[in-house]
């Protein structure tokens, strides 16, 4: 078994989209003609975003991200940490951390998206 993909639930697709281009450099892999789907390249497997009306329409009943009551995280890699945050928060991200050393050995810190998603920016494990 594989890791394909993990999907976002999100107000508006296309912005969520743009933002995590503008954030993290990511480029768009597919939108569908509604505007309610659509994955991002980002390596071997796709980052993916969902509107909560197509899943509310669909009979399901998604829940908004809260970044202070967080029940997962999205971790993105780069050798950069300081470099990444600078360009996240310039894209619109909320600071949620500081880089910060930790006993592991990686820099770590923590921004949120528009709808609420915690995004981790650390540096490789070693």
């Amino acid at each position: 078994m594989q890791l394909a993909y993990t999907i976002l639930y999100v107000e508006d697709v296309p912005a969520s989209l743009k933002f995590y281009q503008a954030a993290f450099g990511f480029e768009t892999k597919f939108l569908d003609d509604t505007g309610a789907f659509g994955e991002l390249k980002t390596g071997s497997t796709s980052l993916s975003f969902c509107s909560r009306k197509l899943l509310r329409d669909m009979g399901k009943t998604p829940q908004p991200a809260d970044p202070d009551r967080a029940c997962f995280e999205i971790a993105l890699s780069t050798p950069d940490v300081p470099a990444a945050l600078a360009r996240a928060l310039a894209a619109g991200a909320v600071l949620k951390q500081e880089p910060e050393l930790m006993p592991w050995g990686q820099t770590v810190a923590y921004v949120a998206d528009g709808d609420g998603f915690l995004v981790e920016l650390c540096t490789p494990m070693a």
